[in-house]
């Protein structure tokens, strides 16, 4: 580090040797899978001194960072009324409080007292983290319940309360993942549990005020490979239990008239063949790759829903990927990308004729909204660009009008200023990569200061949306842009398929194409670009600093999942069996082979690398706080820069980091002011032009999610 900079902590070394087909490796930071071990959160105690000294610089920078978060916020603030029956069920938030209440009224009445249903911050009251896992109320209306989290783990515990009396019915049950659905019954409720690898992998059905002990296992999964989730049909029709691995699935439904019933099968599971179901009237619709790369639209009556009564609604077309379908009483809509662009396709059930919806910009972001009832003629989306902030239209299906509903506000600011475009990058074996660039037309000239941002795995789209924080940084002359690289999701799922397993290194090659197309162009001052990515998007980063050390001027890698060798080799170690088909199973020989070659906790190599920001989570059970605490402490002791390598954990949160909406706003003004440092933009602003804030919630379950900003 720089002479006047504090000395980094040093991580202890001590033996350790792993023999895995034959070849020995030395791994002296071993030891800090140990929590029991009080050096573990020492050093890591350790690391964030370090971090906050070698950073208190930047502390009236992150201070002007978050002033102009918050000042764009509209703290007190509702969304639209969603209704469902009789109620209209909404959300808000308050100035000051970190969290929403959730809230209903009759529906039609709005001079009717609003009904709280939840206060989330007075279930976080006390609580370091918190964080709500799912909430239902009962289909009469008048039982809620919710799950919450208070570690960060993601494991939760079920309450639930009678919505008249405000009495609790039900509270204790805990070991849960995501999943709860009542039963039309208005007493039973399926939850999820799950292993001591802590993967998804059975279904229970619970009656309220029940003891536990005579809850009733519908289904187990026992095959390691594949998680178990549950949903229910719009229709409220049935209960639906779906398990599912990286390439194959298997779907059963439960009559919600009858919970106590057991499940039936729609098609039992077969290698490399995914399907979903939704159901409207007297048939299933099924989304399937069945002979169809980039899927097709099945239906099947539903009292015969196996494949051999598969009949076809929607071909296969190559290149368009069909992506989602949600079912209405008259119509559907399909949910498509085509050329890294959604596409929305209203069907009517009828006639069988379909339409899209029309959209407004070239490059855009568009999806289903909150849709609660089965029986309308309108269909919320949503909608949203880089410079277009998050908007919710409702169409009338019969007149074919849009009304816009509501758009995210974002407070004294001129979104006129900025502007996007997308770009295409040239990958070395010839492939196209998109890439969404945003700028502020009059704060940058020529190439400047950039960030680009990537992720790359599980099929995951990273959204060309928009996200207010991007505007402080933007604001003082910085490019922002996204590498669509392969691994995600943006072009089909050939897009997938050529990265991951033995192709993944095209999602690094991407990558660095992207990175020097936008210099190549112009766009990108060589001298300030930085790199940013977060979990499976971690990885990319850890693997561009060893490979191009010389490309970025600074990396920031947030909870990265850098160590993937020894996490893949280690079956105890929660969702690594069900990831074999995302990334190998390095105890077969070929796959450590190609693992190996890229891993960057194992390719740490004696160069100059730029400064880093690397983040962590203590209670993460995705990524292991101790993969970017040994990644951290291989780099300091094999760098030959200077440079500051920085470790920040989370040492009472998970994956997502802080959960209320001001610490995240915090966390992200540190991270924010890091990057502007390196780019040598971290001057006082000479104008007071101000941003709010937006999160991709690291959440969805199978092991993965996005995490580019933490939420409003």
């Amino acid at each position: 580090e720089a002479a006047n900079s504090p000395r980094p902590p040093v991580a202890e070394r001590r033996p350790h040797t792993r023999e895995v087909h034959g070849t020995m490796a030395e791994d002296p930071w071993f030891w800090l899978r140990d929590r029991e071990d009080p050096a573990v959160l020492a050093l890591l105690e350790e690391e964030n001194r370090h971090t906050d000294e070698a950073t208190a610089h930047l502390e009236a920078l992150r201070a002007e960072l978050y002033d102009e978060i918050r000042s764009r916020v509209q703290e007190t603030d509702q969304s639209l009324p969603v209704p469902k029956g009789p109620w209209e069920y909404r959300v808000r938030t308050e100035e000051g409080l970190q969290y929403p209440i959730h809230v209903r009224r009759p529906r039609g009445n709005a001079d009717d007292e609003e009904m709280v249903l939840l206060d989330e911050n007075a279930l976080a009251d006390g609580h370091a983290y918190f964080a709500l896992g799912d909430l239902s109320v009962s289909p009469d209306h008048s039982v809620l319940a919710y799950t919450t989290d208070t570690d960060g783990d993601e494991e939760y515990t079920l309450t639930v309360v009678d919505i008249a009396s405000g009495e609790t019915l039900d509270e204790g049950l805990g070991g849960l993942s995501y999943g709860l659905v009542w039963g039309n019954d208005n007493r039973t409720l399926f939850t999820v549990g799950m292993d001591d690898a802590r993967r998804p992998d059975r279904v229970m059905r619970h009656v309220v005020g029940d003891d536990p002990a005579r809850n009733v296992e519908v289904f187990r999964e026992d095959d390691e490979r594949f998680w178990v989730g549950i949903g229910a049909t719009r229709s409220e029709r049935f209960v639906v239990i779906g398990t599912e691995s990286k390439t194959s699935a298997e779907y059963w439904v439960i009559d919600a008239d009858e919970p106590a019933g057991e499940p039936r099968v729609i098609e039992p599971r077969r290698d490399d063949v995914e399907y979903r179901i939704e159901h409207q009237g007297d048939r299933f619709l099924i989304l399937t790759n069945l002979d169809a790369v980039d899927f097709r639209l099945m239906e099947a009556p539903v009292d015969a829903p196996g494949a051999a009564n598969w009949t076809e609604v929607i071909p296969h077309r190559p290149g368009t990927r069909v992506e989602d379908v949600d079912t209405f009483e008259t119509f559907t809509v399909i949910s498509e990308r085509r050329d890294a662009v959604p596409v929305l396709r209203l069907v009517d059930r009828a006639s069988g004729g379909s339409r899209d919806l029309e959209m407004p910009e070239e490059v855009y972001e568009a999806g289903p909204g909150s849709n609660a009832e089965f029986d309308t003629t309108s269909f919320r989306y949503g909608y949203t660009s880089m410079v277009t902030p998050p908007s919710t239209f409702e169409l009338d299906v019969a007149t074919w009008e849009s009304a816009l509903l509501k758009q995210q506000p974002v407070l004294e600011t001129d979104l006129g200023m900025y502007a996007t475009r997308r770009e295409w990058a040239t990958a070395a074996d010839g492939t196209r990569i998109p890439i969404s660039v945003m700028w502020r037309p009059d704060r940058t000239d020529g190439p400047a200061p950039c960030l680009l941002y990537g992720y790359g795995s599980y099929e995951v789209v990273i959204p060309a949306s928009f996200s207010s924080a991007r505007l402080s940084v933007l604001d003082r002359g910085a490019v922002f842009a996204i590498a669509h690289v392969r691994g995600g999701g943006e072009m089909g799922r050939r897009w997938y398929e050529e990265g991951r397993l033995e192709h993944k290194h095209n999602t690094f090659d991407d990558f660095v194409s992207c990175a020097e197309h936008l210099i190549d162009t112009g766009v990108a001052d060589p001298q300030r670009l930085v790199a940013r990515g977060a979990s499976a998007g971690g990885l990319l980063m850890g693997v561009v600093v060893n490979e191009r050390p010389d490309l970025f001027a600074g990396v920031v890698a947030e909870v990265p999942f850098v160590d993937n060798v020894n996490t893949m080799l280690d079956a105890s170690i929660p969702l690594t069996v069900t990831e074999y088909d995302e990334w190998g199973n390095p105890n077969e020989q070929d796959a450590f082979g190609w693992m190996s070659a890229y891993s960057p906790y194992e390719n740490v190599a004696a160069v100059d690398h730029p400064p880093l920001l690397v983040t962590a989570g203590l209670n993460d059970p995705r990524v292991q706080y101790w993969e970017p605490a040994k990644w951290v402490a291989k780099l300091r002791d094999t760098t030959t820069s200077n440079k500051p390598i920085l470790l920040k954990t989370e040492l009472g949160a998970g994956h997502g980091g802080p959960s209320g909406r001001y610490d995240a706003w915090r966390d992200e003004a540190f991270v924010q002011a890091f990057i502007l440092d390196v780019m040598d933009l971290a001057q006082p602003r000479s104008d007071s032009a101000e941003v709010d804030l937006e999160l991709i919630r690291l959440r969805a379950g199978r092991g993965e999610h996005l995490g580019d900003l933490p939420a409003d």
